[in-house]
């Protein structure tokens, strides 16, 4: 066993040697030129190992690239981490080979060992931020929309510590620098440092409470009062929020606005397929009246109002035959336009097919105002696109809006002067 040791380091040796004369009987006497013909060298043998680790590992993977049964495989073939450690195992050998083959090239061996720690840095960065990436494809596939949000702010705040940290370790390495001691002189400014950052910290506190909340997500379509903006969501990121506005515009907040800022999430209503119609019609008092007989025989003629009044009219013929004056038509219930308009409106709605039976439907008057009196319909259309939503509601309030002369109703214009 010794023996075979013994041959592996002469072996070795020789091949030190032969490298070493190589480069300096044909390369020009220069450290510089040295170390870069040494470093080609062992880049060219890292290269060719790193193609055929790459190789492996893509076919080994290719096994399992269905996302629906293998999301977690998939995640990790998508964001390409097989390719981060392929470079390591690739680096690692050329460390190893550092130390074995190198090692007597005393004055190349520190400028290698540096350049393949750098390359190990610069590897070991990117393989966490695809290491993120993957988490973030894993979720994609399983379809948890909400948790991806969480994922975005915790993986940018990770980045920008990352960034920070591998720098410090690239600055190390290059020039032989202990951190500790970097990060030990970098205390002086950890007030500007949290200053430069305190929309990431917000933005990275928001992206929790989103996600946790389960309150918005990408493709949510939203509204923001303060902002006047009523859109999509196209991204939410550690720093800023970009939503597509209906009106083709793109607008950006920043991110802690969520958590600080009246949002309203009009998402659930989308994909109900359900949105909500709340509209006034503003009567004019003055054409209130009770339903007089020329009025009455008139009505009986309106489908929806033929059984409903010929109810109503024998109830308050009983009752009236147990009041004197019962020719007075303020004596008792009576019949008024308002209010058979209110219950016509109401009878309209339930038989439109736009209108969501389901959901709460209701014509109701609202407090007095200077012009008039409001009576509002509230209910729900069965269809959310903006351009079927407008026509549903326009040709619901076109309707109300005529029908009402036939009650002797008359709709209050305001005059701007």
């Amino acid at each position: 066993m010794e023996q075979e040791l013994n041959k592996t380091l002469d072996f070795l040796q020789l091949i030190s040697d032969k490298i070493h004369y190589f480069v300096a009987d044909h390369i020009y006497d220069g450290w510089m030129l040295q170390v870069l013909a040494k470093f080609l060298f062992l880049g060219l043998l890292v290269f060719v190992l790193d193609f055929v680790l790459k190789q492996v590992v893509a076919l080994i993977f290719s096994r399992f690239s269905n996302e629906a049964k293998y999301p977690l495989f998939k995640a990790i073939s998508q964001s390409r981490i097989t390719y981060s450690i392929a470079h390591l195992l690739a680096l690692f050998f050329a460390q190893l080979a550092l130390y074995s083959v190198f090692w007597r090239h005393k004055f190349s061996h520190q400028y290698l060992e540096r350049i393949i720690g750098l390359v190990i840095v610069v590897v070991l960065a990117n393989l966490a931020a695809r290491f993120l990436k993957a988490i973030k494809y894993y979720y994609t596939y399983k379809g948890d929309h909400y948790r991806i949000v969480a994922i975005n702010a915790i993986s940018q705040t990770l980045i920008t510590i990352g960034i920070f940290i591998f720098s410090l370790l690239a600055i190390s390495v290059i020039f032989g620098i202990k951190a500790t001691t970097i990060l030990t002189s970098l205390g002086a400014i950890t007030a500007v440092l949290v200053l430069v950052f305190r929309d990431t910290i917000l933005g990275f506190m928001t992206g929790i409470h989103v996600a946790t909340s389960k309150s918005l997500k990408v493709g949510d379509w939203i509204g923001i009062p303060k902002y006047q903006l009523e859109g999509t969501i196209q991204d939410i990121n550690i720093i800023t929020t970009k939503i597509a506005n209906f009106d083709k515009t793109i607008s950006t907040i920043p991110t802690y606005d969520l958590l600080s800022t009246e949002i309203r999430n009009n998402q659930i209503m989308a994909e109900g397929n359900k949105r909500r119609i709340k509209r006034s019609i503003i009567f004019n008092i003055n054409s209130f009246q009770f339903v007089d007989a020329e009025l009455l025989e008139r009505l009986k003629k309106v489908n929806l109002l033929s059984e409903y009044i010929q109810s109503v009219s024998t109830e308050i013929e009983m009752e009236k035959s147990l009041h004197p004056n019962a020719s007075e038509a303020i004596n008792g219930r009576q019949l008024t336009n308002i209010g058979v308009f209110r219950y016509y409106a109401m009878e309209y709605l339930k038989q439109d097919p736009d209108v969501d039976p389901d959901e709460l439907i209701l014509v109701r008057q609202l407090e007095n105002t200077p012009h008039g009196l409001p009576l509002e319909v509230y209910c729900f259309a069965n269809k959310t696109g903006l351009t079927d939503f407008e026509a549903i509601q326009a040709d619901i309030f076109d309707h109300l809006l005529t029908a009402a002369r036939s009650f002797g109703l008359e709709i209050t214009q305001v005059s701007h002067f």
